[in-house]
């Protein structure tokens, strides 16, 4: 298995902790658009899962979002635990996740639609975790698996 890159980016003190996952939102601010470390601040792709690897240095930064200030950090692209299809959930291939449940009350949406997937987008099936915690209520086969970033 090949490292991941790394990326340098700006977050919140209170978030620049080694093995905290977040989903990158997006600019959240009118402030932020006269910033001066904007552009290291939004680098990410919104809607994706990222993982802090390493705090880069204490020097912090002033910021209107983040009210004790914010830090560099080295972030990956995260895993996302997700129920796909049985047929689909073969350790270390590649599939394209299509979000395909419109059942907003079922209790394995929020798997079926996890946080910090983005639709359309190719993922290696990492571990195959095992059956869904609760049967599809459409009646299909599904598996609940690691994915990570192609």
């Amino acid at each position: 298995m090949t490292k991941q890159k790394t990326k340098v980016t700006l977050v919140g003190v209170v978030l620049a902790k080694p093995g905290l996952d977040f989903v990158y939102e997006g600019s959240v601010c009118p402030e932020c658009e006269n910033c001066k470390v904007r552009k290291v601040c939004h680098n990410l792709q919104p809607g994706k899962k990222y993982r802090v690897v390493t705090v880069r240095s204490n020097t912090r930064h002033d910021c209107p979002v983040h009210h004790e200030a914010v830090v560099a950090v080295d972030v990956v692209e995260a895993p996302v635990v997700a129920l796909i299809s049985a047929d689909m959930a073969i350790a270390n291939s590649r599939i394209s996740y299509e979000f395909s449940c419109p059942k907003t009350g079922c209790r394995s949406y929020r798997l079926c639609r996890p946080d910090g997937i983005i639709e359309g987008e190719k993922y290696v099936v990492g571990e195959v975790l095992g059956n869904a915690p609760e049967p599809c209520e459409r009646g299909r086969s599904l598996k609940l698996v690691e994915l990570r970033p192609v």
